[in-house]
């Protein structure tokens, strides 16, 4: 990491740690961070950024001025975290159980503070930077990025380019993964219902059997994967819950079954929706049952604008070196409703590497790597100075300019 920048962040270190670990001992599930919410309030108050809370519910927005230049760029980190038991056995380990942040949250929340105190001292940029805390990532639908679009984020907080970063485990601390295009998938849930006859194990003659029929279904839905979608658009569909039956001896009447469906591209999208449910549909009936297909629509692709992509891309290698960033890294099937920002404007999600050894996010065991605070810190800080540059700073072309 360049030693210079590392150096004019590391006496703020220690009190960005301490905020993160405060925020992993107090985790908050979507659009109940009220406590998260309040703290990273009060923290941008004291840098001196104007404050507007309750953004969407519970997103916080702060906003800092600086020179006279119109244009204007948007941070944006997630403070949510999921319902998991903890077993890190951390000292700052969730004090609530069965909630965490599994996913690295804290972190995101951390690093954009100290950005945020960073770029308030040194007000080395000539424009508006508006930082976003945004909630209820995790929600998977009715989330909390649309929330804040809806409530009129980008016309009360105008900017030209939004940003955010993501941790990555299981590649180096202080690494970074990038791509343009689309780069995280879309992300549905589908449920289907089977509804069939019950009756006596020692008379299956007499009945519809659900259980048999939700799994000739859940055997079915492996071919449309890999005998009606694109082999080159990738898809997967998951079945990730069956449930059927009360008794050892009774033949089920009804089955549920819950799938996530992900995909990268609108054509491959919709073709999965049809065929599960015509699949679905089909099979119950050749077992003499019937099926009810929800199709929830989730996140959509993450589409990284080429020029935002290589821009970030470009302070990060300066940050860090060409070595320690992969700008055309593979398409990922994971999902973030950061998304619905970049479908409004042009942008970038980066992801952030949390360790070779780190455990996977959304697992009991995962912590967010304060390691990467400084690094985290200064990506921020430089990304606002090179796309709001002074007349001193301005080594490469910001997108749009």
């Amino acid at each position: 990491m360049n030693e210079h920048k590392a150096a004019e962040v590391a006496d703020i270190i220690p009190s960005i740690q301490a905020i993160r670990r405060d925020l992993h001992r107090h985790p908050e599930l979507a659009f109940a961070e009220t406590r998260t919410a309040a703290l990273v309030a009060s923290e941008l108050l004291a840098a001196g950024f104007e404050v507007t809370q309750g953004v969407g519910g519970t997103g916080v927005v702060g906003t800092l001025r600086a020179g006279l230049s119109g244009r204007a760029v948007a941070l944006r980190a997630d403070m949510d975290g999921l319902p998991a038991l903890e077993q890190t056995g951390l000292p700052y380990a969730s004090s609530t159980p069965g909630l965490m942040h599994a996913c690295g949250h804290d972190g995101h929340t951390a690093m954009l503070l100290g950005a945020a105190r960073q770029l308030a001292r040194t007000r080395r940029f000539n424009g508006t930077v508006h930082v976003v805390f945004q909630p209820a990532e995790e929600k998977g639908r009715d989330s909390g990025a649309p929330r804040m679009i809806a409530d009129g984020l980008f016309e009360r907080f105008p900017a030209d380019a939004v940003f955010a970063m993501h941790t990555h485990p299981g590649i180096p601390t202080g690494t970074f993964l990038v791509r343009p295009g689309p780069f995280m998938a879309a992300s549905d849930r589908i449920t289907i219902d089977v509804q069939g006859r019950s009756g006596h194990a020692g008379r299956p003659h007499l009945t519809a059997d659900a259980l048999v029929a939700a799994s000739g279904i859940v055997t079915a839905l492996q071919s449309i994967v890999a005998r009606n979608a694109n082999p080159i658009d990738p898809a997967v569909v998951t079945v990730g819950i069956l449930q059927s039956g009360t008794a050892y001896n009774v033949v089920p009447g009804n089955a549920h079954l819950e799938l996530s469906v992900r995909s990268f591209s609108e054509q491959t999208r919709t073709l999965l929706r049809d065929r599960i449910a015509s699949l679905a549909v089909a099979q119950a009936t050749s077992y003499g049952a019937r099926a009810t297909v929800d199709y929830q629509p989730g996140y959509p692709v993450l589409q990284n604008s080429a020029a935002a992509t290589a821009f970030a891309a470009g302070v990060a290698r300066e940050l860090v070196g060409p070595g320690a960033v992969t700008d055309d890294a593979a398409p990922m099937m994971a999902s973030e409703d950061f998304a619905y920002m970049l479908q409004e404007r042009p942008g970038c999600l980066l992801r952030l590497g949390n360790g070779i050894d780190s455990s996977p996010v959304h697992h009991p065991c995962y912590d967010f790597d304060d390691a990467n605070l400084p690094i985290g810190i200064a990506f921020w800080t430089r990304l606002v100075e090179r796309f709001l540059p002074t007349t001193q700073t301005a080594p490469h072309a910001t997108p749009g300019a």
